[in-house]
């Protein structure tokens, strides 16, 4: 990497550790943005039947889900409260309505990982178990949590490293079917987590590290052992098309809630983001499903701006923050990453309407205040999205053609990405330092 890099306007922004708001210049129309991410929309209808297939399973293994017959999906909210405190707070009208898509609270893991992690672990034991004669497509899927097939599972493992709630999903996954299955966890992991996963019987790696090396040590790990699947959290196409399938669903979804999505009715969609897997599968099934009437925007902690400075430069995953100084150190833990996905750097980059980031006071600031006003709570890194809204420039709706009456008829969807499943002690610490944030505020 050059050291030209450093002479890079936004690269000096960013290193200034203050917000930055980015628009992309490369932006093009969601039909030829969408033929060179590589995948297509048979791809996820595929995804999308895999897990209609495996729901028979899943209300199964986890009656909270049994209700929705083991589809794992999340509500979206109106939340006009937390607008007008937006609103307040700015000094400036959010036009529109604002709304929450609540994967924070999807059932099993609680984050937004349930979606990508889950299909995943379901993608290869389906697999592993056709080429071992214990499954046909015509089957009911719960027939893999019988005794054969977790003697079978036993002998499989898994590996996955994480920040906390993409480990967390897949380490719950897999050991209800009955993989060996090992979590290599960044400093950056909250303690809640690891317990969590030893207590469903899985395997934690700690590092003093971040999460790249966390990765590392995973990948290194599954490579010796050819009975070990692992699943690369910065590569992964399969992960991508089980976020992917949430955007498809969302049209049904808004059209519940009465609200229109067209030209007329633009869709502007917040999504918290790390290493881009889960955000960009999302967007990309957003894209799918809207095609140039949703508008997507990627948020990142100033102290991780991974996705920001790897489209912005051009650079993907070529470049890491610690390259420009950063130190990657974060609140938002699911969010502490220091190197972009190259693969959804480079399929977005023609997708993503911009990228910004917030700091870490910001985010405190917006949980207390949506629990405040919303009686809503979530983690830090969830909040990111939050502050979405009032980074529309002028310049930026004025080149897209959205002016004030179509504004006036916009949704704003802030994609809440973990948080359902903090224990109370840890949450009531979020909301004490949010309160504080807000005081100084």
């Amino acid at each position: 990497m050059s050291d030209s890099i450093l002479h890079h306007p936004l690269v000096r922004q960013l290193q200034t550790l203050e917000a930055v708001t980015w628009f992309n210049p490369d932006l093009d129309s969601a039909q030829e943005g969408l033929k060179k991410v590589g995948l297509t929309r048979h791809d996820v209808q595929e995804a999308e039947a895999r897990l209609k297939r495996f729901a028979p399973l899943i209300a199964r293994a986890f009656p909270e889900t049994a209700a929705a017959k083991g589809i794992i999906e999340s509500p979206v909210v109106a939340i006009p409260a937390m607008q007008r405190w937006l609103a307040a707070a700015d000094k400036r009208a959010i036009p529109g309505e604002l709304w929450l898509k609540k994967d924070s609270h999807l059932p099993i893991s609680g984050s937004i990982k349930a979606r990508g992690g889950i299909y995943e672990v379901l993608t290869h034991a389906e697999k592993v178990a056709t080429e071992a004669g214990l499954l046909t497509r015509e089957a009911d899927y719960s027939v893999l949590l019988s005794a054969r097939c977790r003697d079978f599972f036993r002998q499989q493992r898994i590996a996955v490293g994480s920040t906390g709630n993409l480990g967390l999903s897949i380490g719950i996954i897999s050991a209800t079917l009955g993989f060996d299955v090992t979590v290599h966890m960044s400093a950056d992991a909250r303690q809640w987590k690891k317990e969590k996963l030893r207590s469903h019987g899985v395997k934690v790696v700690e590092y003093a590290e971040d999460y790249g090396v966390a990765v590392a040590q995973g990948r290194r790990e599954a490579e010796s052992d050819p009975h070990c699947f692992f699943i690369d959290d910065e590569n992964s196409r399969t992960l991508f098309l089980g976020y992917a399938v949430a955007g498809l669903r969302l049209r049904a979804q808004l059209q519940e809630a009465g609200r229109t999505v067209d030209a007329a009715h633009p869709l502007f969609v917040y999504l918290p983001c790390g290493v881009g897997g889960g955000p960009g599968g999302v967007a990309f099934g957003l894209k799918l499903a809207f095609g140039d009437d949703v508008h997507c925007f990627f948020a990142e902690p100033t102290h991780s701006p991974c996705m920001l400075l790897g489209m912005s430069t051009g650079l993907h995953d070529a470049v890491a923050v610690a390259d420009i100084g950063i130190d990657n150190k974060t609140a938002a833990d699911g969010l502490a990453v220091g190197r972009a996905s190259g693969f959804v750097g480079r399929a977005m980059a023609q997708l993503i309407d911009g990228c910004y980031t917030l700091s870490d006071e910001t985010m405190y600031q917006l949980l207390a205040a949506l629990a405040e006003s919303e009686n809503i709570r979530l983690e830090p890194s969830a909040l990111a999205g939050m502050a979405g809204p009032q980074r529309l420039s002028a310049d930026y709706l004025s080149r897209h053609g959205l002016e004030a009456k179509i504004m006036a008829n916009a949704t704003h969807l802030v994609w809440a990405t973990g948080g359902g499943m903090v224990p109370e002690e840890e949450m009531q610490a979020y909301l004490a330092e949010g309160r504080r944030a807000l005081q100084k505020g």
